[in-house]
């Protein structure tokens, strides 16, 4: 087990270049097994859940290597095997192998998925959706049993009860080698589900609509190898704004499509973040009395759930009374205590986050819940005086590329020790 230590409240300067999409890359890397060689994705996060991924490609049969952010899948050896049930519980992207392997065999054995735990999230469209195709699909022992009924899957139309980028996907992974057409109606509007459409496009599918609200796919027999460049993470992008805007004295965040941030840049401006934005990159000034503004999270283009969190210290930093809503996870909650440790004037109460600012924290121990939970502990930890001691750092390593080398590469304190020392 590891922790990480900050020594906090200096000023950051430089720049930093952001990694591929995490959210992207969980399901890209499953999907490459649809194809009949091999696949290359470029620009791959090292993160955790890479390596998960690439471990369970690994006891399919497949044969991988990934060095310098470039992972090449051979998936000609794999085998339709149950999924093990221990890599699958620790990263909730893990379902993706259920649409993968309904696909390519007809059938999968996946147990089920885990990840950070953001209140209810349940499968039940995934599982909508594949039987809509001619699945049948039983949860047994902690595990999903997906088997065709028939000899093939069969394209149909697929109306979404809710917005979701994970069943969206998953739905699509499946259909590209059924029978006929599908149609997804309601779909997920996210960039990521456009970086999948495009890999399978370029592995020989015939996808259309991703990045709308219907996406129409024609079935293929077969897919074949190619060369992908996943996108920049947005959310990664959005953690390292909010920290240039907290504690940069100048900071340039490269490898930044604008489009993808446009609600969550919208909110910078709107707070008096001086910036200046560019073809792929935007430089963050320093900025004073920062004005305080609600935020409500919605589906994309809306501002993002997952930047919720690793805005609240910049929040916490401005003039006045700010109220946050998370309309996607309500219980996205769990950093809330532990900013009050660090001496936040924030609260929660029904559905509301409260704040009211401006703040000074100081360091103390405190612990990551989830994923961005713990970028939110990090950028208050810099913000903070004195020593902050983050645990359960491996939920941040689930997400970050090399996050305390480029805070450090920016002028930051930070280190990981094991917890034992």
């Amino acid at each position: 087990m590891k922790k990480i230590v900050i020594e906090g409240d200096r000023l950051l300067t430089g720049e930093v270049t952001i990694s591929g999409a995490k959210n992207s890359a969980v399901a890209l890397i499953p999907a490459a097994i649809l194809a009949d060689s091999p696949v290359i994705l470029e620009g791959v996060p090292d993160i955790q859940d890479v390596h998960s991924l690439i471990e369970i490609l690994k006891i399919m049969g497949a044969k991988v290597h990934f060095s310098q952010n470039i992972l090449e899948i051979d998936p000609r050896g794999i085998v339709s095997v149950p999924m093990p049930s221990g890599k699958i519980n620790s990263l909730r992207a893990s379902y993706y192998f259920m649409g993968t392997l309904l696909g390519k065999f007809g059938e999968a054995v996946v147990g089920l998925p885990g990840g950070c735990y953001l209140g209810p999230r349940p499968i039940d469209l995934h599982v909508k959706g594949f039987e809509a195709l001619g699945a049948s699909v039983t949860n047994e022992h902690g595990a999903m049993y997906l088997r065709t009924k028939a000899q093939k899957l069969q394209g149909t139309r697929i109306f979404m009860d809710v917005v979701s980028v994970g069943a969206t996907i998953n739905i699509m992974l499946a259909a590209v080698k059924a029978k006929g057409q599908t149609v997804i109606e309601n779909a997920a509007r996210e960039p990521e589900i456009i970086d999948v459409a495009t890999l399978l496009n370029n592995m020989g599918a015939k996808v259309r609509g991703a990045g709308t609200d219907i996406i129409r796919i024609e079935g293929v027999e077969k897919l074949h190898g190619c060369r992908h460049f996943i996108i920049p993470d947005r959310i990664e992008a959005g953690t390292y704004l909010a920290l240039a805007a907290a504690i940069g004295k100048g900071i340039k965040i490269k490898n930044v499509i604008y489009e993808h941030l446009e609600s969550f840049i919208a909110k910078l401006q709107e707070m008096g973040v001086n910036m200046t934005i560019r073809e792929d990159e935007i430089e963050v000034f320093p900025s004073t009395n920062l004005k305080a503004v609600n935020v409500m999270t919605y589906p994309y283009p809306g501002f993002a759930t997952d930047l919720q969190q690793p805005l609240t210290p910049l929040l916490l930093m401005t003039q006045g009374t700010v109220e946050l809503i998370d309309t996607i996870y309500a219980k996205r909650i769990k950093h809330v205590p532990e900013l009050v440790r660090m001496g936040a004037d924030i609260s929660v109460e029904g559905n509301l986050i409260i704040m009211n600012g401006p703040n000074e924290l100081h360091g103390t121990e405190v612990v990551a819940s989830d994923l961005r939970a713990g970028a939110c502990l990090v950028i208050a930890g810099l913000l903070a005086r004195g020593t902050t001691t983050i645990y359960n750092v491996e939920y941040i390593l689930r997400g970050y590329d090399h996050i305390v080398e480029k805070l450090s590469a920016l002028g930051a304190e930070i280190k990981i020790v094991e917890e034992s020392e």
